[in-house]
């Protein structure tokens, strides 16, 4: 920013708009740098909460046959790590889902994502009790796509396409496929399962249960490389094509990023509800 303003004082005194932009993009750097700071903080404090009392000296002796030392590394430092993995994920993914649609109050847990991934984790547990978790992932992964894919099919339907609207169908639309997973779910006696699905828990989360997040941290750093071209898309079919930008397959592909992002969250921990529409939106608004 500083090399912009000596760029624009070598060619006349810098307009009001000019000053203007500069003082945005300055507001915007604070608040990220203090956001920044803020997780840091929060997240060394969270590596010593909990119902067993850890300390820094605690950790600091590196003795392996120690209790506190056992209990942080076995629980907190896999509860911070599948923290920050699941919430980044969701809210990446939320955002390029809001980008694809656009419509800044759609996002996996609105569309039926999340309900049609734990429609497949209960449709896998039923007939697959033994398989692996691999597959069970992967058959919620299929289930979020299809229900994602239901979804968009519904919208371009739709003759109103409210930006209230679209939501509001996709929040009903979550609704019956979490109906229908409910009643699999009593039916087969897994309603204690389910209900694990639907809520979000990081108590649980242990060294060995929760490396699969990894997986998401990568296909966050792949929608990284690909920003520009959702951008695009999200810009309308006619821009996107004009620059060359094969929309069905950027389009479809963010899809697929975004359904197998929200199973993998939802196989792992549970559902964290409105989190990817809730960032996303708050990020919009402070940093532009």
């Amino acid at each position: 920013m500083v090399a912009e303003a000596r760029q624009g004082l070598r060619g006349g005194w810098p307009t009001a708009s000019k000053l203007t932009g500069w003082a945005r993009k300055l507001e915007g750097r604070t608040l990220a740098g203090a956001a920044l700071a803020l997780l840091v903080v929060t997240a060394f404090c969270s590596l010593f909460i909990g119902v067993s009392n850890v300390t820094p000296l605690d950790v600091l002796r590196l003795d392996n046959s120690d209790h506190q030392t056992r209990v942080f590394i076995e629980s907190r430092v896999p509860r911070l790590a599948a923290i920050l993995l699941a919430g980044s994920a969701m809210s990446v993914a939320g955002l390029v889902m809001q980008t694809l649609v656009r419509n800044r109050f759609v996002a996996p847990s609105t569309a039926g994502t999340v309900s049609s991934a734990s429609l497949g984790l209960v449709v896998a547990t039923i007939w697959f009790g033994s398989a692996s978790i691999f597959l069970k992932m992967s058959i919620a992964v299929l289930f979020a796509m299809a229900g994602t894919l239901l979804f968009l099919a519904l919208v371009q339907r739709m003759k109103h396409t409210d930006i209230i609207v679209v939501p509001l169908v996709g929040i009903m639309f979550g609704g019956v496929v979490q109906a229908a997973a409910t009643f699999l779910a009593f039916k087969y006696d897994l309603l204690q399962s389910l209900n694990a699905w639907i809520n979000g828990d990081f108590s649980g989360t242990l060294r060995g249960r929760y490396e699969l997040l990894y997986l998401v941290g990568g296909l966050t750093g792949v929608t990284y490389l690909f920003a520009n071209r959702f951008t695009l898309v999200g810009m309308g079919r006619d821009f996107a094509v004009n620059l060359g930008v094969h929309y069905e397959r950027v389009l479809y592909g963010g899809l697929c990023l975004v359904s197998l992002v929200s199973a993998v969250v939802v196989v792992v921990v549970g559902s964290i509800p409105f989190l990817d529409l809730v960032v996303p939106n708050v990020v919009t608004m402070t940093m532009g």
